[in-house]
C-alpha cells in the first residue's frame, strides 16, 4: 500500500481529489471551509505510522508532518497542536483511546484517509464506531480486500466514506448480502456492483506498472511420511466424530471453536506434529522440501521472504538454518514498530541476509521488501487475499527481478481442501470488483465436515 503513498501526500496540499490507489473507496464533498489551513488525517494500522511518515520524508518534504504516540499526556499535547501541521498520522489502536480528545477540540480535516481499511470490516468494533466519528470534507479508503470473508464487511467500509448510501446494514442485508450469498444471484450482483463501481478506483499492477517484471505462481506437492500420516489420519477420524457429536449435542453455531481447534491442529500436523507433540523426532515432509527450495535458491544467489501462520514453526526452521549456516531475519507480531523498518531496510541492502522469515498475519501488510525475488508460503491461508497481500511485499514498485512464488501444499490433507476451497470461493469476488482478491463465506455445515473427508 506505500507504493501509492507519493501520489497521496503530493496531492493533500494541491486539493487534486483525484488519487490511484489499489483499493479506494472515496466520497468527494465540496470543501467547507477555505479559509486558512486544515490538517488532513491518516489512519493506519499502529505497525504502519512510522512507514507512512518515513514516506513522506522521502517523497514530500515540504509536509510537516505529526505522528499521535506516546503516553496520554504527550497524545494530549499533540492532538492540541494539530492546527500547526499539514498531515497527522495516528493509529487505529490510538484514535478509539483518544476520540474524547479529537471531539472536544471539534476538528474538521481536510481529508482523512483509513489505510488498510479492512481494519473496518467489522462496523461494531470501536475502530470502526470511532474513525466514522471524525469529521473530513473528503474520506478515503485504502485497501487491497475491500472483501475478506463477507459483503458486511463492504458495507461497513462503504459506511465510513459515504453513511447511508449502502442504507442500513439489516436493509443492505435483505436486499444484497443474503440473496448473494445464499443463491449468487447474478441480476442482485450487478445492482450492487453498479452502486459501488463509481466509487471504487482500482490499481491494476499490469495495467499501470508496465515495467514490473514477470511473477511465476508454482505450487509444490508434498506427501506425508509414514509416521506423519499416521498422525494426520488418526487424528482425523477423532477429530470427525468429536466434532459430529459436539454439533448433535450442542449445534453448529455453539460448536465453531471446537471445529476452529480441529482444524488447526490438523494445519499444524501438516507443517510439523513438533508443533504440539513432545519429543516428536521423526521429521515433516513439508519442512525438508521447504528447506530444498531455500537452499537451492540461496545458492542461486535469491534473497526470500518465507511466510507462516504458526511462528512456533519459526523456531524449527531456525535450528535448519543455523546448521546450514543460511543468515535470516524474522518479524513477529511482538516485532517493535521501530524494529520492523530497521529489519527492512537491513534485509533490502544486505547481501549476506539471505532469508525473511514472517509471519502472516504480522507481516502481509505495509512492509516493502523488493531486495527479495522469491517468496515460500509455508502453509496456505483461508483467505488467498491474505496470500497475495503478503507475496506483494516482494512483487511492488522498485522490484527489478522476476519474482518465484511458491506455495507447499501437503496432498491427500486439509491443505489441498483449503485450497480448493480458495478456487470456489474466488469467483465471487472476480464477479462484484474485477480484482483478484479472494471471497471466504463462513463455511456451512456440509462444507466443514466435507472438510474432514
Amino acid at each position: 500500500m506505500l507504493s501509492v503513498i507519493v501520489d497521496y501526500v503530493q496531492n493533500i496540499k494541491e486539493g487534486d481529489n483525484v488519487i490511484p490507489g489499489q483499493e479506494m473507496i472515496i466520497n468527494k464533498t465540496p470543501l467547507f471551509n477555505n479559509h486558512g489551513k486544515k490538517a488532513s488525517l491518516v489512519v493506519s494500522p499502529s505497525s504502519l505510522t512510522l512507514n507512512w511518515q518515513n514516506e513522506v520524508k522521502k517523497f514530500a518534504k515540504e509536509l510537516k508532518t505529526l505522528v499521535i504516540r506516546g503516553t496520554l499526556s504527550e497524545r494530549k499535547r499533540q492532538i492540541e497542536e494539530i492546527d500547526q501541521y499539514d498531515l497527522v498520522i495516528t493509529s487505529y489502536d490510538l484514535l478509539k483511546r483518544d476520540i474524547d480528545l479529537y471531539l472536544e477540540k471539534d476538528y474538521s480535516f481536510r481529508y482523512i484517509i483509513a489505510d488498510e481499511a479492512q481494519y473496518l470490516k467489522n462496523s461494531n468494533t470501536q475502530n470502526a464506531k470511532s474513525i466514522k466519528k471524525i469529521k473530513a470534507d473528503t474520506r478515503y479508503a485504502l485497501t487491497g480486500t475491500p472483501i475478506e470473508n463477507s459483503l458486511a464487511e463492504l458495507w461497513s467500509i462503504f459506511d465510513f466514506i459515504m453513511p447511508g448510501y449502502l442504507f442500513s446494514y439489516k436493509k443492505f442485508k435483505t436486499l444484497y448480502e443474503t440473496p448473494i450469498v445464499k443463491g449468487e444471484s447474478q441480476e442482485i450482483m450487478a445492482k450492487l456492483r453498479m452502486l459501488i463501481e463509481p466509487f471504487i478506483l482500482r490499481r491494476n499492477k499490469k495495467e499501470v506498472l508496465t515495467e514490473l517484471p514477470d511473477k511465476t505462481i508454482t505450487i509444490l506437492n508434498n506427501e506425508m511420511g509414514e509416521e506423519q500420516k499416521n498422525i494426520y489420519f488418526s487424528y482425523l477420524v477423532q477429530a470427525k466424530q468429536e466434532i459430529a457429536d459436539g454439533i448433535k449435542l450442542n449445534g453448529y453455531e455453539k460448536s465453531q471453536i471446537q471445529i476452529l481447534a480441529a482444524l488447526t491442529r490438523l494445519r499444524q500436523i501438516c507443517c510439523h506434529p513438533g508443533l504440539f507433540i513432545e519429543g516428536y523426532q521423526d521429521g515433516s515432509s513439508k519442512l525438508e522440501q521447504c528447506m530444498e527450495v531455500v537452499q537451492d535458491g540461496v545458492n542461486s544467489g535469491h534473497k526470500i521472504l518465507l511466510f507462516s501462520g504458526y511462528t512456533s514453526m519459526f523456531e524449527i526452521m531456525e535450528k535448519e538454518f543455523k546448521e546450514r549456516n543460511i543468515k535470516y531475519f524474522k518479524l513477529t507480531g511482538s516485532t517493535k514498530v521501530e524494529e520492523r523498518i530497521q529489519l527492512v531496510d537491513e534485509f533490502n541492502q544486505n547481501s549476506e541476509v539471505k532469508v525473511f522469515l514472517i509471519s502472516l498475519k504480522a507481516g502481509g501488510t505495509g512492509l516493502n521488501l523488493t531486495g527479495a525475488d522469491m517468496v515460500i508460503h509455508y502453509d496456505p491461508w483461508w483467505n488467498v487475499s491474505t496470500e497475495n497481500q503478503a507475496t506483494d511485499r516482494a512483487y511492488r514498485i522498485g522490484q527489478k527481478n522476476n519474482v518465484q512464488v511458491y506455495k507447499l501444499i501437503t496432498k491427500n490433507s486439509i491443505e489441498e481442501k483449503i485450497y480448493e476451497l480458495q478456487q470456489r470461493k474466488i469467483q465471487l469476488v472476480d464477479n462484484m470488483l474485477s480484482t483478484k482478491t479472494s471471497f471466504l463465506h463462513k463455511l456451512s455445515k456440509d462444507e466443514i465436515m466435507n472438510l474432514f473427508d
